[in-house]
């Protein structure tokens, strides 16, 4: 991999050589090439689908009914045109900053340190709300030890998990990813079987197309619900970029990041667009079990498998370990980043003998657990506050992203044209597209009450952070200036 030019060298401990435990290639900023093909692989596969998928999609169909498949493919083909551009930038240049970096370079200094702790702040605050949820099932399972004691356990077992390699991290995210796309396939695929009338022992004979229209209409609640809809299921896209942060502790992060772009296409066709249709041709979208028991279960159960319930349970657990393992990879990751450009304290960009940058993560975790408290403490002020700060942070990257490609490519094809070996369609047609689609969704959560707040709070953040990155820009440069001039006087 290449180091890019424009990067501070972090201060990390050098690996000694011959160690066993440095599990990989130094990748030339003081990390560790730890990731093999199969991690990054299923990564790419696994990061596209998140919890939220599997809790979320009942009240957007129940908003949105049959339409809501509508919704999901505007928001995935958005996500397809987003990945595009950042495969283009992370295959030239792959490094653990991703979009940060490339918005360092592309729009200026203020824009990769606001990007950048903007993301960290979501994941952080991801972090709370997924032990959170972790806790509600463990404790259901297990109640006799309390909801703070399973948050807890979670949150200390996979930061020791990403505390002793990047491989650690690879390899548990390897099974996390590879549950829950067995368990998306096999219910996509059991589900058609029903759908057609050709799954044995099938006790829902009421199964078939007809649900696509039969109860309203396929849009029920007129075209209005589509907007609605992609409000609702937007923020469940979130993650699919991480496997561009993770290349960069690859050994081959250019082969890793083609492949995972041009994949990203089928994989929210089969599991999002996928799995919904299996849903809202089991069952008519406005059944009532749907949204009390959960849009997955209630098509399970319509089929007659047994403890669909119970089965959900145990794929939502490992959704939602899944994502606190990437969260805390991804937040310690931008903070290391964020060290090595001198935008966060020198500590977070030191990395062991093993490459791994430890205080970094230990910084995100410490504000993780804090979230967590507060989530218990002060549930509707506090943390919700942090909720809604940061719930637009999805858009605002993908934003950021659109716009840094859009200067990106000719910083590319001036310095290292050799390396533009993935390519955005009809740029930079489609890139104006894309930041019209995101501008739009923006402006419409306006219209609605909980977006208009999630927008508002989201905004507010992050006019602090650039405000703050501009002052302190211009008193560092003040700063530069004059040791210039006393070195000049000397």
């Amino acid at each position: 991999m290449t180091s890019q030019p424009s990067l501070a060298k972090p201060d990390s401990t050098p690996p000694q050589p011959g160690d066993p435990q440095t599990g990989g290639s130094d990748t030339g900023d003081g990390l560790k090439a730890g990731l093999k093909n199969r991690h990054l692989s299923m990564i790419a596969i696994g990061g596209v689908i998140g919890a939220g998928l599997f809790v979320g999609s009942s009240s957007g169909i129940a908003a949105a009914g049959p339409a809501i498949l509508i919704s999901y493919a505007l928001v995935g083909a958005m996500v397809v045109l987003v990945m595009r551009m950042l495969g283009e930038m992370a295959a030239a240049r792959p490094t653990s900053g991703s979009f940060s970096t490339y918005a360092d370079q592309a729009l200026g200094r203020w824009a990769g340190f606001s990007i950048g702790w903007l993301y960290w702040f979501f994941w952080v605050v991801v972090l709370a709300v997924e032990a959170t949820a972790g806790a509600v099932i463990l404790n259901g399972w297990i109640p006799a030890v309390p909801q703070w004691g399973w948050a807890l356990i979670v949150m200390v077992v996979l930061t020791a998990t990403n505390l002793v390699s990047v491989g650690s991290y690879g390899e548990f995210e390897f099974w996390f990813a590879g549950i829950k796309v067995v368990a998306i396939g096999a219910f996509v695929a059991i589900g058609l079987l029903a759908v057609f009338g050709v799954l044995p022992g099938s006790d829902n004979p009421g199964a078939g197309f007809a649900h696509l229209t039969d109860a309203g209409g396929f849009m029920p609640k007129g075209a209005g619900a589509i907007l609605t809809g992609v409000l609702m299921v937007v923020f469940s896209f979130m993650g699919s970029e991480i496997v561009t942060l993770a290349a960069g502790e690859s050994e081959d992060p250019q082969r890793a990041v083609t492949k995972a772009t041009n994949s990203v296409i089928w994989r929210i066709g089969v599991f999002y667009l996928g799995s919904i249709f299996v849903v809202i041709t089991l069952l008519p979208w406005n059944h009532k079990s749907i949204t009390e028991d959960g849009s997955y279960v209630a098509a399970l159960n319509s089929i007659g498998i047994p403890h669909a319930g119970q089965v959900m349970n145990v794929i939502v657990l490992t959704a939602v370990l899944s994502c606190l393992n990437s969260g805390l990879y991804t937040a310690s990751r931008m903070a290391f980043s964020l060290g090595q450009r001198g935008d966060a304290p020198k500590a977070f960009a030191r990395t062991n003998a093993r490459g791994v940058p430890q205080a970094a993560i230990l910084g995100s975790v410490v504000f993780g657990f804090v979230a967590v408290w507060f989530n218990y403490q002060w549930k509707d002020t506090v943390f919700d506050f942090l909720l809604n700060s940061s719930g637009a942070v999805a858009l605002f990257v993908w934003l950021i992203i659109s716009f840094t490609q859009l200067r990106m490519r000719g910083i590319i094809l001036r310095e290292e044209p050799e390396k533009l070996v993935v390519k955005m369609w009809l740029f930079p047609y489609l890139t104006w597209v894309t930041i019209a689609m995101i501008s739009f969704v923006l402006v419409y959560m306006l219209t609605d009450e909980a977006g208009r707040k999630q927008v508002l709070l989201s905004l507010l953040a992050a006019a602090f952070v650039v405000v703050f990155s501009l002052v302190r820009e211009k008193f560092g440069r003040r700063a530069d200036d004059d040791t210039a001039e006393e070195r000049a006087g000397a």
